[in-house]
């Protein structure tokens, strides 16, 4: 036989000894009416929103009924901040993945109207056929390998800039004219390297005659030849440190930025007459004819997915117009906040229409159909890892049913094992049934301690 947990959640005793019916509660206010709280929100009273009695007049009996009311204050005793504000509007021991209740654990009403009174309502679980195809929402980014940014190469001031963003460029165009101090500094030592070659090289041709006549030693020609090695490594340093800059931009410490690809630039963050160092990015070019659409999968749908696989895509920006691609990279790890990986598909984008940061909704055809259930997320409560739904046995019985997650969206979420088609799950109220259930959530009487 399960274990019970029997909730005297109705005044038995002050309402069994009365002829009449006893008064209804009071109307809870239209702020608390809107919409049911979230797990674990603490209200203005600073209670726990779900069993407060002020926000949930309806309650106050249930707690009577079981000893946990502190009637000078108006609040559960278990949780009553006046009496005991070091609890927080928490039940002293909050269940956790070690007290979580277990399979079986039932809940069980003393009056067949309790259900009503405490405001408990429960929707049915069905099973649904899954469409064959994943679906998951996309957004559009720029192709990585098609993104340029231009920074300068050494320290100067620009002198002209020939684009703006939105200007159209070709691979080697001249973009920006930069005078810099440094450079005019290099191409001054490089001419007199390369005078100093010369000058070695001349140098040498007389010693090697002088030798060959016998006029000059053999150590006076080993010294020139030391003197035009020297003169020749200096100058192929300076040469590959200016050829860094590219083309020259006009006046000893003149030197050109160029498009390394083609493109449009879209964004500029130089002006004519700024001081900009090699840090510095003046520039970002994209080539838009490719875009990269990153669709955030669930972690269940992985196993489905593969490179290769085909990939339809629309987007709120062009209507109902699809994309059609495929998938070339299924990220190898998992977004521990989303429960999702990324999977890239490349977009052609010939006509321009796509533009980055769009969002829409991506279709991976993904094998057969399958069978799942599903249940409203409200329904859903979690100890620490562990999560658990209260399946209705009757309108006065409730059991614990700890189940597994699959994917999910803002309302419903799936149930991979746990449950069964056509039971019903408690929604409204299911925070309130996860209070009784710890053994500690019911108090000792705050203002008999008093």
């Amino acid at each position: 036989m399960p274990r019970l947990v029997i909730l005297f959640l109705t005044a038995l005793v002050a309402w069994g000894c009365r002829d009449k019916p006893p008064p209804p509660a009071p109307a809870a206010s239209a702020h608390h009416q809107t919409a049911p709280p979230a797990e674990g929100a603490i209200c203005e009273h600073g209670v726990l929103q779900a069993i407060c009695t002020k926000c949930n007049p309806r309650l106050i009996p249930v707690f009577q009924a079981k000893g946990d009311f502190c009637a000078e204050h108006g609040f559960p005793e278990s949780v009553c901040p006046i009496h005991h504000p070091e609890r927080g509007g928490k039940p002293v021991h909050a269940v956790t993945a070690e007290t979580a209740p277990r399979d079986g654990l039932r809940v069980k009403f003393a009056r067949e109207d309790t259900a009503r009174v405490a405001g408990i309502k429960w929707e049915r679980v069905m099973e649904r056929k899954d469409s064959a195809a994943v679906v998951a929402p996309a957004r559009l980014t720029y192709d990585a390998t098609r993104l340029a940014q231009v920074n300068a190469r050494s320290p100067g001031v620009v002198r002209t800039l020939k684009v703006d963003v939105g200007s159209k460029v070709k691979k080697g165009e001249t973009l920006i004219v930069i005078d810099s101090p440094a450079v005019g500094a290099d191409r001054a030592r490089l001419s007199a390297a390369k005078t100093r070659v010369e000058t070695a090289e001349q140098n040498l041709d007389r010693q090697q005659k002088l030798v060959a006549e016998g006029i000059s030693a053999s150590q006076t020609l080993l010294a020139a030849q030391q003197e035009l090695s020297a003169a020749k490594a200096e100058y192929s340093a300076l040469s590959a440190s200016l050829s860094i800059l590219g083309a020259g931009g006009g006046g000893l410490g003149g030197y050109a930025l160029t498009a390394p690809i083609d493109g449009v630039v879209t964004e500029r963050k130089a002006t004519i007459g700024k001081l900009v160092e090699t840090e510095s990015v003046l520039l970002e070019i994209v080539d838009t004819r490719v875009m990269w659409a990153d669709v955030e999968v669930p972690e269940i749908d992985l196993s489905r997915l593969s490179t290769g696989q085909a990939v339809t895509l629309q987007f709120q920006g062009v209507g109902d117009e699809e994309r059609a691609g495929t998938i070339a990279y299924v990220a190898p790890a998992v977004d521990p906040h989303t429960s999702t990986a990324r999977v890239r598909v490349p977009l052609d984008n010939a006509d321009g229409r796509l533009r980055a940061n769009m969002f829409g909704q991506a279709k991976i055809t993904a094998g057969e159909a399958r069978s799942l259930l599903r249940a409203p997320r409200s329904a859903v409560q979690r100890a620490g890892t562990t999560s658990f739904v209260f399946v209705r046995l009757r309108d006065v019985e409730f059991e614990v049913r700890r189940v597994k997650l699959g994917a999910g969206d803002a309302e419903t979420v799936e149930i991979t094992s746990g449950l069964r088609p056509g039971e019903d799950v408690v929604t409204t109220g299911s925070f309130l049934l996860k209070t009784e259930t710890s053994k500690e959530s019911i108090g000792a009487g705050c203002c008999a301690n008093d």
